[in-house]
């Protein structure tokens, strides 16, 4: 499996970025020695809080089981943004993820421009990244993927103090959010963007996990219940596990096994996956 870093010019952040992407161009099959060529099917995956693009490949076995099931996958860097638009801070990381960043991959390496073969997922914060951009952008995601989910909007209006410490600072989720008193029903909250995407004919599917022991669990519950009640089409799992790598390495193999991969095109035997 190829890992590419790559920097480009992003207009959206006016700098440049970095990204992670890991390609099965160079996987041969077959007695041949025939490699894919594409275009992949393609999961852009987001880092939760504190991370950046390095994360997924380093914290999990991402890239061997993205190999098994050719694969592609865009790992961006999303700093601390939630990966939404931040118009005071000239920072439009929803933008970014949601159009400039599929638009700049497809043109530059061999992916596939289908709904059904574009996926979004991530962890915490990278997980309610991928649900409000994968709701903000219906016709650009066929799925998404959200693990422990930071959905925290509630509990973020509750913090009344500025301090140093940036998960309890008001200042930083103002930045982040705009106005605390505004952000439900704003284009940032997930439950109203559910409800404006639920009468849409293709909305995206939905694969949730959260871990018992994990302080979120009751938020990707309640997140849950109210796709549910939408009529999208979710499936949702939970295991023994907190706010870490060993629950998030398990659960992004389910993941990417419930995603839509046709066993041909993955070219995985059952003694290949999580090699």
């Amino acid at each position: 499996m190829a890992l590419i870093q790559c920097n480009f010019f992003s207009k959206s952040l006016m700098r440049t970025v970095p990204i992670q992407v890991v390609l099965p161009t160079d996987k041969t099959l077959g007695p041949d020695g025939s490699a894919p060529q594409g275009p992949f099917k393609t999961l852009y995956l987001l880092h939760g809080i504190f991370g950046n693009d390095t994360d997924w490949v380093c914290g999990t076995r991402v890239q061997s089981w993205a190999q098994d099931r050719n694969l592609a996958v865009v790992m961006p860097s999303g700093e601390n943004s939630f990966y939404v638009d931040m118009p005071k801070a000239s920072a439009y990381y929803g933008t970014y993820i949601g159009k400039e960043l599929v638009d700049f991959t497809r043109r530059t390496f061999p992916l596939s421009h289908k709904r059904e073969d574009t996926f979004i997922g991530g962890l915490s914060m990278g997980g309610y990244g991928a649900i409000v951009n994968g709701l903000q952008n219906p016709e650009t995601f066929g799925a998404v993927c959200a693990l422990s989910s930071a959905l925290i909007l509630d509990s973020a209006m509750e913090h009344k103090e500025y301090t140093n410490n940036l998960m309890t600072n008001r200042g930083y989720y103002e930045t982040v959010f705009g106005d605390l008193s505004k952000v439900r029903g704003s284009d940032k909250d997930y439950d109203a963007l559910a409800e404006k995407v639920a009468p849409l004919a293709e909305k995206p599917k939905f694969y949730m996990a959260c871990g018992t022991e994990d302080g979120l669990i009751g938020v990707n519950r309640e997140f849950r219940d109210h796709l549910n009640n939408l009529g999208f089409d979710v499936t949702y799992e939970e295991g023994p596990g907190v706010h870490d790598w060993y629950f998030w390495d398990e659960y992004i193999l389910k993941a990417m096994e419930w995603l839509p991969l046709a066993a041909a095109e993955q070219g995985v035997s059952s003694g290949n996956v999580g090699v």
